[in-house]
C-alpha cells in the first residue's frame, strides 16, 4: 500500500506497526507520500525504511506514475490534506480509502478537516463521535462507508481532547480496515467490530 499523508503520521505508525514487522502480514506499506517536506510522517517512513517521496499538485501526473511504477495496490489517506487528482481516484477506484475524524456523514465536507471537525461537534452537541474509513471518490468524504468506530463525547472535552480520545480509535480501526480489504473481506460485515458498551 501507499500511504499518503500531510502531518506527524501516527495512523501511518499504526499501519507500520501492524503490517511492517510481521513477515505473515497481508499487506505491507511500501511507499509514503507527503504533501510538503519536513512533516512527520516522512521522518517516520524513513525510519522504517519505506520510501517516500514529495508531490506537489504541480504536477499530478508523477503521482499515479509513482504509484504504478511501484505496482501499488491499495491507497490509504491517513490525515491528508489536498485533493487526490481525478486520474489517480478512477485508477484507485474502490482501492483508495480514507479515514476521518467523526460519524460520516455529518462533519464532513470540504473545509471539515483536523480541529475543526472536533470543534464543530462540541458545537453540535452530540454525545457521540468516532472514526470513519470510507472509499474515496470524486467529493470530499462522500464514498461508500467501509467501518466506524463510536467515540463517547464528554460534556468537559476541549477539541483537543475530542481528537486524542478519536485518535485513539483511528489507530484500531484503520489498521483493521486495511487488513479486511488485504484478505479479500467487506470490512462493513468484519468480525473485529466491536460491542460498543
Amino acid at each position: 500500500m501507499a500511504v499518503f499523508a500531510s502531518g506527524e503520521g501516527s495512523n501511518l505508525q499504526a499501519l507500520l506497526d501492524r503490517f511492517n514487522h510481521e513477515d505473515h502480514s497481508p499487506a505491507r506499506v511500501e511507499l509514503v507520500v507527503g504533501s510538503r517536506p519536513g512533516i512527520g510522517a516522512l521522518e517516520r517512513a524513513a525510519s522504517a525504511g519505506v520510501p517516500t517521496m514529495v508531490w506537489s499538485p504541480a504536477e499530478p501526473a508523477l503521482l499515479l506514475q509513482r504509484l504504478e511504477a511501484d505496482a501499488i495496490d491499495l491507497v490509504v489517506l491517513a490525515g491528508w490534506l489536498r485533493l487526490v487528482p481525478p486520474a489517480v481516484v478512477h485508477r484507485y477506484q474502490a482501492r483508495m480509502i480514507n479515514i476521518h475524524p467523526a460519524l460520516l456523514p455529518a462533519f464532513g465536507g470540504a473545509g471539515m478537516y483536523g480541529a475543526r471537525v472536533h470543534e464543530a461537534v462540541l458545537a453540535a452537541g452530540v454525545r457521540v463521535s468516532g472514526a470513519t474509513v470510507h472509499f474515496v471518490d470524486d467529493e470530499y468524504d462522500s464514498g461508500r462507508i467501509l467501518a466506524q468506530w463510536p467515540v463517547p463525547v464528554l460534556r468537559s472535552d476541549t477539541p483537543a481532547e475530542l481528537a486524542a480520545r478519536v485518535l485513539q480509535a483511528e489507530h484500531r480501526i484503520l489498521p483493521a480496515v486495511v487488513d479486511s480489504l488485504a484478505r479479500g473481506e467487506d470490512p462493513a460485515i468484519a468480525s473485529w467490530l466491536p460491542s460498543y458498551p
